[in-house]
């Protein structure tokens, strides 16, 4: 197991959102964050959103190893996104670390509309210069029928609010890539464009020591 500090933040933190300046603060000691394993739309390089596709044999390993990794740490409960990619990864770290798996819509990614299903190549030539607005203003951009960064903040918020109240100190949280920039920015404060520029990889335990230690346990 090796062990990487990301980040140890100072200065203001558990602000919500640019909009508001409601303090937030949380009874978590830690959390665990941890994305699904590799999928095949993954392989394929399609946007996923709240469509789905199977873990391939090497994201089911990735997911075996999440768990060999959790085992030596102290988790209390694990919390999935219900999305078919993630609740897989989240049975089989089960296997491992024998704490049930609870399901949480406010995990699933953010969505991605129209575009889900779709390889970036794809939306180009369907629609022209799409993807370049999007990278303008990534935080406020919305996917055509689905939802933005801004709306994923305050889900994952929410989302979190849910999990706190189960009363667990040290929770598992198998969720996505996008939602996760979003539940690491709510639980930590990091500003927009730090957390967005974070890339939130596969077969990583983000150890999120509350309210300033952020590791990266590979």
């Amino acid at each position: 197991m090796a062990v990487r500090q990301i980040t140890r933040i100072t200065g203001k933190r558990g602000y919500l959102n640019p909009c508001k300046a409601e303090r937030v603060s949380w009874n978590f000691e830690k959390v665990f964050l941890v994305r699904h394993g590799q999928s095949e739309w993954n392989v394929e390089g399609r946007r996923q959103g709240q469509l789905d596709s199977p873990l391939t044999e090497a994201g089911q390993r990735t997911a075996e190893h999440v768990g060999s990794l959790l085992s030596g740490l102290d988790a209390d409960a694990i919390f999935s996104s219900p999305l078919g990619r993630a609740w897989q990864t989240a049975k089989i770290i089960e296997a491992v670390i024998d704490l049930g798996v609870r399901s949480e819509d406010g995990l699933s990614e953010i969505d991605h509309g129209e575009l889900a299903g779709l390889t970036d190549s794809e939306i180009e030539r369907v629609n022209p210069g799409l993807l370049a607005q999007r990278r303008s203003r990534r935080y406020d951009w919305r996917f055509p029928g689905g939802e933005s960064y801004s709306d994923g903040d305050l889900r994952a918020g929410t989302a979190l609010r849910r999990i706190e109240a189960t009363a667990t100190q040290r929770p598992v949280l198998v969720t996505h890539e996008m939602i996760g920039r979003m539940l690491l920015r709510n639980l930590t404060g990091l500003e927009v464009d730090d957390v967005l520029g974070r890339y939130f990889a596969q077969g990583v335990v983000y150890q999120v020591t509350l309210p300033s230690n952020i590791l990266a346990i590979v």
